[in-house]
């Protein structure tokens, strides 16, 4: 059975995670969305609150797990049995990021591969930061993520 990671912080969900989701789990027989708990940033969402809006928009996908981690992504690789990594390229610049870590990670762990997709063209300019800065300003964010999690964002933020 291959296994594959998609991680990242998912704070919020957008579009463009859930295509990336849908389109990598045709491509393995399980695929663990893995939300990153990071201390260093302060999220507009907790963690149990990220894998929930995860799990819910995931639903009708049979093999998408939903889990939370936290330390090195190589580590919770191996714990889960992993040998693929999904990662999502908006641009040039999120590249040079994500192939040093693919990089690094394969010196660390030569059977752990780095599958790069390419963002659906109408849902490269989709991120979450620009989700929460437009929220933040009571902006209308309808174009870039679900109805279900435009809701969880006006209750977040009382708008």
């Amino acid at each position: 059975m291959k296994t594959a990671i998609y991680p990242g912080s998912f704070d919020p969900v957008t579009f463009g995670h859930i295509d990336l989701i849908s389109r990598a789990s045709t491509m393995c027989d399980k695929l663990i969305v893995a939300v990153l708990n990071n201390s260093s940033k302060t999220p507009l969402f907790s963690v149990d609150e990220r894998v929930n809006m995860l799990k819910e928009v995931t639903k009708d996908l049979p093999n998408v797990e939903v889990t939370s981690f936290s330390g090195l992504l190589i580590d919770f690789a191996d714990s889960v049995g992993a040998s693929v990594i999904f990662r999502g390229l908006r641009s040039v610049s999120d590249f040079e990021y994500e192939v040093y870590w693919a990089q690094t990670n394969h010196v660390l762990r030569p059977h752990l591969d780095t599958v790069f997709l390419a963002t659906s063209v109408d849902l490269s300019f989709v991120s979450s930061s620009a989700v929460r800065e437009l929220s933040s300003h009571k902006g209308d964010v309808s174009a870039f993520v679900p109805a279900v999690i435009e809701k969880q964002i006006r209750e977040k933020l009382n708008y």
